[in-house]
């Protein structure tokens, strides 16, 4: 029996890798494979999974790691006693393939974890979710405009952003670090897997280019995210039964997230429109305008599906993003997306499923979205749902991790 052994900071099937990392693990399962996950024990404590769990360090580690990322900026370069602990683990484990989804998260030292992989036989597979592992320190540097990541980081603009530090700035040294560790791995031994092709261009110009790099799509549950007729009266805005509803999600609202884009655009929009925001802490709250709804953050899947299918239109005004798990859960309940142009955000959306604007364009969103507003709601609903099962229903996008596992161990 073949053994596969993930690893991801989190397990939570609320957080969008925790979620991807247990259906993959569900799917080596069905079809025969012994199936393994690592976690920060820190982060999520002990949860029930399809796979073997392997819960790495433990809160006090989450703390030491955090308190040495936010002195001294050395994200990942802590918890030595738990990593050695892992490895020790792997090696019992001997799994034939490790498949790594993130790595920061304060529960690992990527220098040790490397310096393993290194002198081990074991194929790696590489899913970057984000642009952390090629730069000094930040995990997405679009909205700061910055690309010293191509050469070399140094006086990092975004050091009070995740994973903040409010001490040094050791972005010079970080990019050194990474680059060492990070490319010790045999390129014929470890392949690398982007979510979206804007985020494959990218890696193909850092100091990773010379490792295989393919796309795999993130994939969402169709069966839970599907179009619901009686949403809108079961849902948490029933009271908003005769308008049109602008729906934003997400976990944590920002200006890179569009969060004062959408307060711009509640002054744009015809009074028969309502802007409805999931996810939306009590401070942020107290920010918005009256003609904005505000809900708290929901881990129930179901209860998010009925909110994308009682939307008009989803709104996704993000200014860095790599392939937004959210547009594909709008449309998989019928929803059409509005989004824009930056990072794989658009690389979800057809004509007839979406539209995109230049990022701060409040007046191109505006017509956008009254233009699907407008159009035959049947008929944008099907398209949604066609495109979703066809493009990125999880049993199909996760199957493509398979074929990628069983050429690796053809040829390893």
């Amino acid at each position: 029996m073949k053994k596969l052994l993930q690893i991801n900071p989190v397990i939570r099937t609320s957080t969008s890798t925790g979620r991807i990392m247990q259906e993959i693990g569900s799917m080596a399962v069905k079809r025969g494979w012994e199936s393994h996950i690592a976690y920060s024990r820190g982060r999520d404590g002990i949860k029930e999974s399809r796979s073997h769990i392997i819960p790495v360090g433990s809160g006090i580690d989450v703390i030491s790691h955090a308190l040495q990322t936010r002195l001294l900026d050395r994200h990942g370069l802590a918890s030595r006693t738990a990593t050695r602990d892992f490895i020790n683990k792997v090696q019992s484990l001997s799994p034939d393939i490790i498949h790594i989804h993130n790595i920061h998260g304060y529960f690992l030292n990527y220098r040790l974890l490397f310096e393993f992989l290194a002198l081990t036989d074991i194929p790696v597979v590489w899913t970057i979710h984000d642009c952390w592992l090629f730069t000094g320190h930040c995990y997405h540097y679009t909205f700061a405009g910055c690309d010293r990541w191509q050469s070399g980081c140094h006086h990092c603009p975004q050091k009070h952003k995740f994973p903040a530090t409010y001490g040094i700035d050791r972005s010079r040294r970080n990019y050194a670090d990474k680059l060492k560790a990070f490319t010790s791995v045999p390129p014929g031994r470890m392949t690398l897997v982007t979510v979206s092709q804007w985020l494959r261009g990218e890696i193909q110009r850092s100091f990773l280019r010379d490792y295989p790099v393919e796309v795999i799509r993130n994939g969402v549950d169709t069966g839970i995210f599907r179009p619901q007729t009686d949403s809108r009266t079961s849902s948490p805005i029933s009271d908003t039964a005769h308008k049109k509803i602008v729906l934003g999600v997400a976990g944590i609202w920002s200006r890179e997230k569009g969060l004062d884009d959408f307060i711009s655009l509640a002054s744009v929009l015809p009074a028969d429109y309502r802007i409805v925001l999931a996810g939306i802490d009590k401070t942020t709250a107290r920010r918005l305008p009256a003609a904005i709804t505000a809900l708290p953050r929901t881990a129930d899947t179901a209860a998010l599906s009925a909110l994308y299918s009682a939307a008009t239109v989803f709104v996704n005004p993000t200014y860095q993003d790599n392939y937004p798990t959210v547009n594909l859960e709008a449309m998989a309940c019928g929803t059409p997306v509005v989004t824009y142009r930056t990072g794989g955000s658009t690389e979800s959306i057809t004509p007839a499923t979406g539209a995109s604007v230049e990022p701060g364009d409040i007046n191109g969103l505006a017509e956008a979205i009254i233009r699907f507003a407008e159009a035959d709601p049947a008929a944008t609903c099907s398209a949604c749902r066609s495109h979703a099962l066809a493009s990125f229903d999880k049993d199909l996008c996760y199957g493509h991790y398979f074929d990628l596992y069983n050429r690796v161990l053809t040829h390893h």
